[in-house]
């Protein structure tokens, strides 16, 4: 094996052991302190190994898709918090990919691609980054790279109502936390070899949707997607039929 390389192995969907245990206590708070709503389980796939694409509007969307999720997932995380004294070694135990944001992170993209053609999940957020302003932000192309190297289908999912849980707490209020999950699709077949133009127009593709899932005020960079992609508008509202409720309520 060379130098840099991962070696092949099967990464496991089942929750066991210390991940069990940070998800089940993570399930208990969210449960207790916000009015939690999952929809959309059923569009999750059996077996992986697929990628997980989220939006990410505030700090706590990790930990509510890892309480939610039915499978063991892989998820990314900022350099910075390696070297936190708390969140560094929580990170590590369950095995988060550091990656250096800003630039092209070589080992990070090979441990991610490593967990996929060795069946397992990883969740990421296309954006790249916590969004500022509270809505969708230019997708970046890491997630649609991914998901054609590895040749695996990817599994929408949206969240919102997270940064309303602890100013709601101060009320005495429970906050609504909603989680949506969308049926899968794949990358589009290419013929030859797969270019910077492709992996642009298959990351338009997955903000799109996740655009598309979301309530108006949470698409951002994307609020045009009911007049440029009125055909996903239309296929989440035939096949997420919580949506209407989602967008009243979200």
């Amino acid at each position: 094996m060379k130098a840099g390389e991962y070696e092949v192995k099967t990464y496991s969907l089942a929750i066991r052991g210390w991940y069990r245990l940070i998800r089940g206590i993570i399930r208990f708070l969210l449960r207790l302190l916000s009015r939690l709503e999952v929809e959309g389980l059923e569009h999750i796939p059996d077996q992986g190994p697929y990628l997980l694409v989220t939006n990410h509007l505030h700090w706590l969307d990790p930990p509510v898709m890892l309480a939610v999720l039915p499978h063991r997932a892989y998820v990314f995380a900022a350099e910075k918090w390696e070297r936190n004294l708390v969140l560094g070694p929580l990170f590590r135990s369950l095995d988060a990919i550091f990656v250096q944001r800003g630039e092209v992170d070589r080992k990070a993209l090979r441990r991610a691609l490593a967990v996929l053609r060795g069946g397992g999940v990883l969740g990421l957020a296309p954006e790249g980054t916590r969004s500022k302003t509270g809505a969708l932000q230019q997708g970046r192309g890491g997630a649609a790279y991914l998901a054609y190297q590895a040749g695996v289908k990817l599994v929408p999912a949206v969240a919102v109502g997270q940064k309303h849980l602890f100013p709601s707490l101060w009320r005495f209020r429970r906050a609504k936390v909603r989680v949506v999950f969308g049926p899968p699709f794949e990358p589009p077949p290419v013929e030859g070899k797969v270019r910077a133009a492709h992996l642009h127009a298959f990351t338009e593709e997955i903000m799109y949707r996740l655009a598309a899932m979301l309530p108006p005020e949470y698409r951002g960079v994307y609020a045009d997607v009911t007049e440029k992609r009125p055909d996903l508008v239309e296929f989440y509202e035939k096949n997420l039929p919580v949506k209407q409720a989602f967008h009243r309520k979200g």
